[in-house]
């Protein structure tokens, strides 16, 4: 039986993932998660083969979940299910140790494909992903500038780029205003811009805004 574990912060979308499992035999849902605490907390009592996990997570984001969980948790491997195309962070994703990662809008029948793949010992990679990945590793020398930022610079420049203000981020992600002022300013050093429209521009460019 695999055991999943079900981690993010609405709880529709929880709700509509246990029901899919619900259906499968050799899958049950070992229990759900809202944010990384409650993640950590239910692998310090219990087991899980593997947790489902969405970026957008409250407090930690779910880039820095996956990392802990796979040095912490090292048996509980990692597949990302998010609304964000793989554009947007499958490279990070996987470099950090995910063995999987798909968007909500795949179908019920691939989420239960990744999941006995990633049981099975294996990743779940998309053939898109894959072709991506390839193209990545032969272009080191030429990526974009945003591969250049942190996770968390990464998190914050796409939130900056859809618009949100200073404050809003540092609500939504649980930091204090100056700490997303210090993102800022990292961002548009590294990025060798100087406003938040040329962000905008960037990341229209580089399909970066879903």
């Amino acid at each position: 039986m695999i055991k999943v574990l079900v981690a993010d912060d609405h709880a529709v979308v929880r709700k509509g993932f246990i029901q899919i499992l619900s259906d499968e035999e050799d899958i049950c849902v070992a229990g759900e998660a809202a944010c990384g605490r409650e993640v950590f907390d239910f692998l310090d009592e219990k087991e899980a083969d593997i947790v489902l996990l969405d970026i957008n997570m409250p407090g930690m984001s779910g880039i820095d979940v996956l990392k802990r969980i796979r040095t912490d948790y090292a048996h509980t491997a990692v597949l990302i299910v998010t609304i964000y195309p793989e554009e947007h962070y499958a490279f990070r994703s996987i470099k950090a140790g995910a063995a999987g990662y798909i968007t909500k809008e795949s179908a019920p029948e691939e989420l239960i494909s990744a999941i006995r793949k990633i049981a099975s010992g294996h990743r779940y990679i998309t053939p898109q992903l894959a072709e991506k990945l390839a193209l990545y590793l032969e272009t080191d020398t030429d990526r974009p500038l945003h591969h250049t930022l942190s996770d968390r610079e990464y998190e914050v420049m796409l939130l900056l780029a859809s618009g949100k203000r200073v404050k809003q981020i540092a609500e939504e992600l649980c930091l204090s205003v100056k700490t997303i002022s210090t993102y800022r300013k990292r961002i548009l050093d590294k990025m060798k811009i100087t406003h938040n429209s040329d962000l905008i521009s960037y990341a229209l460019r580089h399909n970066l805004l879903t």
